[in-house]
């Protein structure tokens, strides 16, 4: 493909007309471009999409118009390649207004050679901290993977190709610990300038000789509890083929302590760091 700049003027009729919201969706049916629109295409009968970086103050965003409480989102994203250094790109679930709710996919990008971090966080009510990240063990820029997030009532799992790397559990009721239950969620994705922080915590700046920097996306699928004018559904079917609170099976749980074991690099539950306290939902069962 080339740089995005000679498409962009030919397709900006198409820029983010649509994100798909039924399962099977499709980029051309439901989407708003709420961040640099000419940064934002879609092609392939809206199959497909690309988001561009072309400056530390221009990137692209794409939102969901509807809202939902509840549901699984999947896409498949090729991460940007080569020199990737100071680039986030995202996809993640997010409500609006004071104390918000958000379940993040994160995609800190690298030097050269250098692996992508895989950075996964929570807010509810306001609060976040909960971090985990991962490296890959493929390479998240050669050709699309999936990723998905699947938000219930009793957890959250991020899974990576269909295999659960993260667990979190809703100890709301008997615990006290924030959890996403009541603010409806766009979903969003997006590609943006992090160079202050985002690889190796801000040594390795944002090289501008190789932009724009490009995240291609193709398909995407939605199997979500919609709300209409403020009113949303709940006890939904099953999300991700199992019962809201049925929990993971042996066979996925054991593949998440697999990669848990050899791919995390941070958890935020071990981390007592300048006085850092893990919350209490770090002593108790996540599976």
């Amino acid at each position: 493909m080339g740089k995005p700049g000679a498409l962009i003027p030919v397709l900006a009729l198409l820029a983010c007309l649509a994100f798909g919201l039924v399962s099977g969706g499709n980029f051309n049916d439901d989407c708003e471009a709420t961040w640099e629109p000419q940064n934002c295409w879609v092609y392939d009968a809206g199959n497909s999409l690309s988001l561009a970086l072309v400056s530390n103050s221009s990137g692209s965003m794409i939102r969901s118009k509807r809202q939902f409480i509840y549901g699984t989102v999947s896409t498949w994203i090729q991460l940007v390649k080569g020199n990737s250094a100071g680039t986030v790109t995202t996809y993640y679930l997010s409500s609006v207004g004071d104390n918000h709710d958000e379940i993040d996919f994160e995609f800190l990008g690298n030097e050269t050679g250098q692996p992508y971090t895989l950075h996964t966080n929570v807010y509810a009510d306001g609060v976040g901290n909960k971090e985990m990240q991962f490296v890959p063990w493929f390479d998240p820029t050669d050709g699309y993977h999936k990723y998905t997030i699947s938000w219930t009532p009793c957890m959250i799992v991020w899974y990576v190709d269909d295999l659960p790397i993260r667990v979190f559990r809703n100890y709301r009721e008997s615990n006290g610990v924030a959890f996403p239950t009541s603010r409806p969620m766009y979903a969003y994705s997006s590609i943006w300038s992090a160079d202050d922080w985002a690889t190796q915590g801000g040594r390795v700046k944002t090289d501008w000789t190789h932009s724009p920097f490009v995240a291609n996306y193709h398909g995407i699928d939605l199997d979500i509890c919609e709300c209409y004018g403020g009113d949303c559904i709940y006890g939904c079917a099953g999300a991700y083929g199992q019962p809201y609170c049925g929990g993971l099976t042996d066979e996925q749980r054991w593949k998440m302590q697999w990669v848990q074991e050899k791919y995390r690099i941070y958890d935020y539950c071990v981390d007592y760091k300048d006085g850092k306290v893990p919350g209490v939902e770090c002593s108790l069962p996540q599976y």
